[in-house]
Protein backbone atom coordinates (compact mmCIF):
# COMPACT_ATOMS: atom_id res chain seq x y z
CA UNK A 1 0.00 0.00 0.00
CA UNK A 2 2.96 2.27 0.75
CA UNK A 3 4.42 1.59 -2.34
CA UNK A 4 1.19 2.32 -4.08
CA UNK A 5 0.72 5.64 -2.59
CA UNK A 6 4.40 6.62 -3.06
CA UNK A 7 3.82 5.81 -7.12
CA UNK A 8 1.17 8.39 -6.97
CA UNK A 9 3.05 11.04 -4.86
CA UNK A 10 5.73 10.96 -7.91
CA UNK A 11 2.72 11.08 -10.86
CA UNK A 12 1.40 13.82 -9.23
CA UNK A 13 4.49 15.53 -8.52
CA UNK A 14 5.68 15.05 -12.24
CA UNK A 15 2.30 16.25 -13.34
CA UNK A 16 2.82 19.28 -10.95
CA UNK A 17 6.05 19.61 -12.49
CA UNK A 18 5.21 19.40 -16.36
CA UNK A 19 2.24 21.91 -15.92
CA UNK A 20 4.64 24.45 -14.37
CA UNK A 21 6.80 23.54 -17.82
CA UNK A 22 4.06 23.75 -19.96
CA UNK A 23 2.60 27.01 -18.80
CA UNK A 24 4.86 29.61 -20.00
CA UNK A 25 4.80 28.16 -23.22
CA UNK A 26 0.79 28.08 -23.58
CA UNK A 27 0.64 31.67 -22.18
CA UNK A 28 3.45 32.67 -24.72
CA UNK A 29 1.33 30.74 -27.66
CA UNK A 30 -1.64 32.60 -26.55
CA UNK A 31 -0.73 36.10 -25.87
CA UNK A 32 -0.32 37.21 -29.80
CA UNK A 33 -4.21 35.84 -30.38
CA UNK A 34 -5.23 38.10 -27.78
CA UNK A 35 -3.54 40.90 -29.08
CA UNK A 36 -4.28 40.29 -32.60
CA UNK A 37 -8.30 40.77 -31.45
CA UNK A 38 -11.12 38.52 -32.62
CA UNK A 39 -10.71 38.94 -36.21
CA UNK A 40 -9.22 36.44 -38.04
CA UNK A 41 -7.73 35.69 -34.67
CA UNK A 42 -9.72 31.97 -34.69
CA UNK A 43 -8.04 30.18 -37.32
CA UNK A 44 -4.52 31.36 -35.73
CA UNK A 45 -6.16 30.17 -31.88
CA UNK A 46 -7.25 26.69 -33.04
CA UNK A 47 -3.42 26.40 -34.25
CA UNK A 48 -2.25 27.84 -31.01
CA UNK A 49 -4.40 25.38 -29.01
CA UNK A 50 -3.29 22.13 -31.00
CA UNK A 51 0.39 23.32 -31.05
CA UNK A 52 0.09 23.83 -26.93
CA UNK A 53 -2.26 20.39 -26.37
CA UNK A 54 0.31 18.15 -28.82
CA UNK A 55 3.21 19.74 -26.47
CA UNK A 56 1.35 18.81 -23.31
CA UNK A 57 0.97 15.54 -24.57
CA UNK A 58 4.42 15.08 -25.43
CA UNK A 59 5.07 16.23 -22.21
CA UNK A 60 3.08 13.70 -20.50
CA UNK A 61 3.77 10.96 -23.02
CA UNK A 62 7.93 11.26 -21.48
CA UNK A 63 6.48 11.27 -18.45
CA UNK A 64 4.64 8.46 -18.18
CA UNK A 65 7.41 6.28 -20.18
CA UNK A 66 9.98 7.34 -17.76
CA UNK A 67 7.48 6.16 -14.86
CA UNK A 68 7.21 3.00 -16.79
CA UNK A 69 10.57 2.37 -17.09
CA UNK A 70 11.79 3.24 -13.48
CA UNK A 71 9.00 0.70 -12.59
CA UNK A 72 10.18 -2.42 -15.06
CA UNK A 73 13.80 -1.61 -14.02
CA UNK A 74 12.84 -2.17 -10.11
CA UNK A 75 11.25 -4.84 -10.53
CA UNK A 76 13.90 -6.72 -12.99
CA UNK A 77 16.75 -5.58 -9.92
CA UNK A 78 14.26 -7.83 -7.54
CA UNK A 79 13.93 -10.50 -9.92
CA UNK A 80 17.73 -10.61 -10.22
CA UNK A 81 18.58 -9.90 -6.54
CA UNK A 82 15.41 -13.04 -5.88
CA UNK A 83 17.54 -15.12 -8.54
CA UNK A 84 21.20 -14.61 -7.06
CA UNK A 85 20.62 -14.30 -3.39
CA UNK A 86 20.13 -18.69 -3.33
CA UNK A 87 23.53 -18.62 -4.93
CA UNK A 88 25.24 -16.61 -2.30
CA UNK A 89 24.07 -19.12 0.50
CA UNK A 90 25.70 -21.58 -1.04
CA UNK A 91 28.84 -19.62 -2.39
CA UNK A 92 27.81 -21.55 -5.83
CA UNK A 93 27.37 -19.79 -8.95
CA UNK A 94 25.75 -21.18 -11.94
CA UNK A 95 27.88 -21.18 -14.76
CA UNK A 96 26.81 -20.08 -18.62
CA UNK A 97 24.14 -21.56 -20.07
CA UNK A 98 22.82 -23.14 -17.10
CA UNK A 99 19.55 -22.69 -15.25
CA UNK A 100 18.89 -23.29 -11.55
CA UNK A 101 15.90 -24.76 -11.92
Amino acid sequence: MLEKNAEKLIVGAALAYAASTLWPIARNALKPSAETGTQGAAAGLTGRIQYVLQVARDEIEDIVAEAQFERMKKKLDQEIAAEISPFEETGDMPHAGESND
